[in-house]
């Protein structure tokens, strides 16, 4: 029998990796059933608050004969690898039929993108009579189930390669230059990898998971080039993942549907009301008139020079922005400018060369030198230090989820 093995919410903030403990159970497995194609690494709604780090689930196809062996060697990898003593780890388990997918893809969506509860995985489970592990609280059933049932129009794939165990949690060794050399060789074919404008390396996290590096790419073959371009210390496995890793999967567009909620993320076409302005910390915000209401949208420090963009925005530009609701506030992922204003009206300049004075509302203006009167503003046309289209945030500050322009087909502007 084919079935779909599902699994989450094995790691946490302080190490692990759901990805290395699928690895690990595929291996295992490997005695009494044989792995099909790829592994799938699918991220989920990336601003629900219940999630350890990455909010990513894992899934994959065997062919097996034994089905309660199967069980049995995922619930012992689980058992012995998971971080079962951190109170914010519940892992999950699924163990779906092949043909049983199709069920599945509405949950999986609305994982994505919405807000579910244990209880509507559950449901799901009972429903069809699936097999499962829940281990404590059990809520990496959600996304087990979720990984099981995506269904992935547009997907990439990620690379991850895994340290010895005894160097978890220990400071990675690497060249940096050769991340930046796999950059230059391989873009757009690989992405990700490094952020240029501000020298980072993407690549390498800085959890103390498993994790030694990560490459994105679009195919196997530019993948395995870039493996064999990258210095690093010596590394015991590694794995490629189709996955749904900058798809854009978690954006709902705003104009289909009656209103907005926070923990969703959004794509909302509106007019800025108020200009930008700084707070502490180094963020940005503006707001925006929607059909919905009026909304803060945010472009936080780690965004870095996105933020110049935003800066530069005026009350009247029509704008298209990309991002999670959360607070009732827009956290910017990317934006388009769609139009902007190009006049703006300014108190009337006198013959001596300064701007009038508002006499009052509506009652017109009046120079305090000269005692020259006007009744109207003055219509001026603007040079703006900004183009149209669209600009996102660099690749440091870039979710799992979020599509870059390359892979829209826009133009790459780096600022």
């Amino acid at each position: 029998m084919r079935v779909w093995v599902g699994i989450d919410d094995t790691d946490s903030r302080k190490g692990m990796c759901t990805t290395y403990i699928a690895l690990l159970a595929m291996e295992r497995l490997k005695r009494v059933a044989k792995v099909l194609g790829l592994p799938r690494l699918i991220r989920l709604n990336p601003t629900i608050p219940f999630k350890t780090r990455g909010n990513g689930a894992v899934s994959f196809l065997l062919e097996t004969e034994d089905l309660k062996e199967t069980v049995d060697i995922v619930s012992e990898v689980i058992l012995e690898f998971a971080e079962l003593e951190d109170d914010r780890t519940n892992p999950g388990v699924v163990f779906v039929e092949d043909e049983m997918l199709p069920k599945l893809s509405n949950f999986a969506d609305r994982t994505i993108k919405d807000v579910v509860t244990i209880d509507d995985a559950l449901f799901i489970i009972n429903k069809y009579r699936i097999p499962y592990l829940k281990f404590k609280k059990g809520r990496g059933l959600i996304g087990a189930l979720a990984s099981v049932g995506a269904e992935l129009y547009d997907y990439t794939l990620e690379l991850l390669v895994y340290r010895y165990p005894e160097k978890f949690g220990k400071i990675r060794e690497y060249d940096r230059e050769s991340f930046f050399d796999i950059d230059y060789e391989l873009y757009p074919e690989v992405f990700d990898t490094v952020d240029w404008c501000n020298d980072v390396v993407v690549a390498v996290p800085s959890s103390p998971c498993p994790v030694l590096y990560g490459l994105r790419g679009e195919s196997t073959e530019a993948l395995y080039k870039a493996m064999s371009i990258a210095r690093t210390e010596k590394f015991e496995k590694y794995q490629i993942f189709v996955t749904n890793h900058a798809t854009d999967m978690h954006i709902v567009d705003g104009g289909k549907v009656e209103s907005i909620k926070n923990y969703r993320s959004y794509k909302i076409r509106g007019t800025v009301v108020k200009d930008p302005y700084d707070i502490a910390g180094g963020h940005v915000f503006f707001e925006i008139e929607t059909k919905f209401g009026v909304f803060k949208c945010a472009a936080f420090e780690p965004t870095k020079q996105f933020r110049n963009v935003v800066r530069k925005l005026m009350t009247g530009d029509v704008v298209e922005v990309y991002g999670s609701m959360k607070n009732d506030t827009i956290n910017l992922e990317k934006i388009k400018l769609i139009e902007l204003v190009k006049k703006v009206a300014l108190n009337p300049r006198c013959k001596c060369g300064k701007r009038m004075e508002s006499v009052g509302k509506n009652k017109g203006f009046r120079c305090k030198r000269c005692k020259t009167f006007s009744l109207e503003k003055e219509i001026v046309e603007i040079n703006r230090d900004i183009e149209l289209g669209f600009y996102e945030v660099p690749p440091s500050a870039r979710r799992h989820l979020t599509k870059p322009l390359i892979r829209m087909g826009e133009k790459h502007v780096f600022r």
